[in-house]
């Protein structure tokens, strides 16, 4: 483990790498991790302009973050569980959901897992164990201790691994769910994307404290802050944090320091807070050019494969979102269903009675 204000780092900027902290990565799972992260980075790209030409309502971007969510996934089991803030579509794509079923949640269409009844970029899979993320701050982390304690009873080997950003380590559900974590020594990992803001907030007006990993220590938790720029860093504490929760040692809070390189949100304007020198500055520890930087180096990637793979993922995305956005809509009834397990009597009478005002099918086109 690092000094308390440490910070474990194997790939430098270049894509330089520390033999003796190198994690054994097979190349297989390698090039799937750096597929994954240039998919969400073009998958942000296109669902901006969508946004833009205001044919979704809403976007969440991940771009400078995508080592965090796919480093960390990839260390998992199949049936562990992940509790996502939003910038995660990344732990999805991981294990094996397609652009074309989140691009269906971002329109809100009959295909949407959700039917349309969540905001864009909540993204979810009940088949993959990627549980729905909520709109307000850190309400994911008492439900990741919940579950893990859950398996912990039921002497299941299954874990779960919550996502946050910095603002929510403000939040009373952070402290309730580190410290019953802490307690009853659930397996669970806390991970803490520190991009250095909560919208528009600094960390430096987050908190007093040195560093977030350090709070940790008043719950008796384990932490450990990573470069969460570098996927290798990002891999090689969370497979700690993964062993140790495996083997009954309870839970672990790791703090990643990166950068988003866009905007909060679609509906946000980073420049009233942060001067583009800075952004700037960042995009010189691009995770993904660093990675790439790493498997040219290894001899898994060259000019030529890197360029058919970003053909092939953006072509794969604009295909997946022209296909989405002719699926029609949820049919009015679809509000009443999924409700109860069987339809209540009131429910039938509301359901009858709006479809026989609208029609049976009507989308609201």
């Amino acid at each position: 483990m690092e000094k308390k204000t440490g910070m474990l780092q194997i790939i430098d900027n270049e894509g330089n790498y520390r033999r003796e902290l190198e994690p054994a990565i097979p190349e297989e799972l390698l090039l799937r991790m750096y597929r994954t992260m240039a998919t969400v980075r073009k998958f942000e790209e296109i669902s901006m302009g969508l946004q833009r030409q205001g044919r979704i309502g809403f976007y969440i971007g991940a771009a400078g973050q995508e080592a965090c969510s796919v480093g960390a996934t990839a260390v998992l089991k199949k049936e562990d569980w992940i509790f996502p803030a939003y910038r995660e579509p990344g732990a999805l794509l991981l294990r094996g959901e397609t652009v074309l079923q989140l691009f269906h949640q971002l329109f809100g269409n009959s295909l949407d897992y959700n039917r349309g009844r969540q905001m864009p970029n909540h993204f979810n899979s009940r088949d993959k164990n990627v549980v729905t993320p909520s709109s307000p701050i850190a309400t994911q982390i008492p439900h990741a201790v919940g579950m893990a304690m859950g398996a912990k009873i039921t002497k299941k080997k299954e874990i779960a691994l919550t996502f946050f950003g910095d603002g929510a380590t403000s939040e009373n559900d952070f402290h309730s769910g580190m410290n019953f974590a802490g307690v009853f020594k659930a397996p669970v990992i806390f991970f803490c994307q520190n991009n250095g803001y909560a919208i528009s907030l600094p960390t430096s007006r987050q908190t007093a404290s040195e560093t977030l990993a350090q709070k940790a220590a008043a719950y008796g938790i384990p932490s450990e802050r990573v470069d969460g720029n570098d996927i290798l860093a990002v891999y090689t504490a969370a497979k700690k944090a993964v062993e140790r929760a495996r083997n009954g040692e309870g839970p672990t809070m790791i703090e990643a320091l990166t950068y988003r390189l866009g905007p909060h949100s679609s509906s946000d304007d980073p420049t009233k807070y942060r001067e583009n020198r800075e952004v700037e500055e960042w995009k010189k520890r691009d995770p993904i050019r660093r990675m790439a930087g790493y498997l040219r180096k290894k001899g898994y990637l060259d000019d030529e494969s890197d360029r058919k793979l970003m053909d092939e993922i953006d072509k794969e995305i604009r295909a997946a979102a022209k296909k989405a956005e002719a699926v029609p809509k949820p049919p009015v009834e679809s509000i009443f269903e999924n409700v109860y397990s069987s339809m209540t009597w009131n429910l039938k009478e509301q359901m009858e009675e709006t479809v026989g005002r609208y029609g049976p099918g009507y989308t609201g086109r």
